[in-house]
């Protein structure tokens, strides 16, 4: 029964179109950052990046060298768009998007966790065996059908996504209307919808239909009677975050995924017209069954379980950023504070307040005072200068945060030498002092 369910072959239609769009998205997403200013904010204008802890090495490229850096990446698009040595083409720019993400932590955002994540499925998948270059110069690649795993997976990973986006919305300050209201109160100067987003009811708008369309768009995506109601009302859903919080090229991919549910005739009919559909389900068990078997297994354990992490590690995740990353907490606080670090001369007692500008770029400069993990990097970036002049130093850190318009309080322990401190990936770093969140909200 499972291997008639994974390996029965059905028509491709929905994937070689989604190739296609996949393929323009993630170019634009490359020679996007070029033209907006993105990498000279980001990856340039810093004298040094936050990288994720344990990838020191992973550094923008002096000079303008992103620049060629990402014009590279886009030529890579260019090509899985048309199809042009698929597979070296995809594995390109997945390592090369991986290397950015894991480089930088100033512009985090999940979606480009999200995009890894495709990117690898893209890469496994037989996207390029119609309407591509690959098939024109070698017609023997040409093939109509692809194995039902595809489509299994693409709806596992997007309904796991949606799910915990959706769950991780129950909680005071979103079911309230709290973090809507501040986002928007933070969109008051757009053009055109400024005003409009202040208005009282969009907030509880916001809160309440973004919650429930995340935990029901797969489920009526799969189901007929819904599917067309649910795709109009992705629509709107996806453009409103495009126009409103300006994330890149991730609402319309999220509407390209849409394809893997609706019937593949009717994609093959309105977009391949010249394909012929496959309809025999031949049932084709391949020599790599075990292994991907093993790789889907392994694949959704880690998807199901990095976003629940959080729960294993003391205090609110709000507070702590412990387990935030590589999970689907997404756009659900709004946090600002500001920081003071001192350095001590262990030999003299003399102590230094460290010129923060004369280190980080702007956007670093919001980060270093709200996020735990960046500071500690912070400090051991500081700590490494210094011994390289010879000098033995302490450093001490006095952080105020307030999440979510709550009054500011203390984040890191001023008692703490942070140069000495260490970081745990897996369990709570007890420098970070205690939220209080629950009792603290006016």
């Amino acid at each position: 029964m499972l291997q008639k369910w994974l390996f029965k072959q059905v028509d491709s239609s929905a994937l070689i179109v989604f190739r296609v769009c996949f393929g323009l998205l993630i170019t634009i997403e490359a020679w996007g950052a070029i033209f907006t200013g993105w990498i000279r904010r980001t990856l340039i204008e810093p004298t040094f990046t936050f990288n994720f802890i344990g990838l020191d090495f992973l550094q923008p490229l002096p000079g303008n060298g992103m620049y060629y850096y990402y014009a590279v990446m886009g030529l890579f698009g260019v090509f899985v768009t048309l199809g042009y040595k698929y597979r070296f083409s995809m594995a390109s720019y997945t390592l090369m998007w991986s290397c950015v993400y894991f480089m930088q932590k100033s512009s985090y955002n999940n979606h480009y966790y999200l995009l890894i994540l495709i990117c690898i499925f893209m890469l496994i998948v037989p996207a390029h065996r119609y309407f591509s270059v690959d098939v024109k110069q070698k017609p023997a690649l040409k093939k109509f059908s692809m194995p039902n795993w595809v489509n299994i997976f693409i709806i596992l990973q997007l309904w796991i996504v949606y799910t915990y986006a959706s769950v991780a919305k129950l909680y005071p300050d979103w079911l309230d209307g709290t973090v809507p209201a501040l986002l928007m109160k933070s969109k008051q100067d757009y053009w055109l919808i400024g005003d409009f987003l202040q208005n009282d009811w969009v907030p509880g708008v916001i809160t309440y239909f973004g919650l429930i369309f995340d935990l029901i768009v797969v489920p009526c995506l799969l189901w007929k009677p819904t599917r067309k109601p649910i795709f109009i009302a992705a629509i709107f859903f996806h453009l409103f975050n495009s126009i409103v919080f300006q994330i890149g090229i991730f609402p319309y991919l999220s509407l390209a995924f849409c394809l893997f549910f609706f019937p593949a005739k009717s994609i093959q009919q309105r977009f391949l017209p010249k394909k012929k559909f496959y309809e025999l389900e031949e049932v084709t068990v391949p020599n790599y069954k075990p292994a991907l078997v093993s790789f889907f297994v392994i694949w959704f354990l880690l998807q199901l379980c990095l976003p629940l992490r959080h729960w294993f590690i003391p205090d609110n995740v709000l507070w702590t950023e412990e387990g935030h990353r590589l999970s689907w907490r997404m756009m659900l606080r709004s946090k600002s504070g500001h920081s003071t670090f001192t350095i001590v001369d262990n030999n003299t007692g003399k102590k230094i307040i460290v010129p923060k500008r004369n280190y980080l770029s702007k956007k670093q400069m919001g980060i270093v005072s709200t996020k735990p993990d960046v500071i500690w990097q912070f400090c051991q970036r500081l700590k490494k200068e210094y011994e390289e002049k010879g000098e033995d130093i302490s450093i001490y850190v006095n952080a105020k945060v307030r999440v979510n318009n709550r009054p500011s309080q203390p984040l890191i322990d001023p008692n703490v030498d942070m140069a000495k401190a260490e970081w745990n990936y897996f369990s709570h770093n007890d420098w970070i002092l205690p939220s209080n969140l629950e009792k603290s909200k006016k």
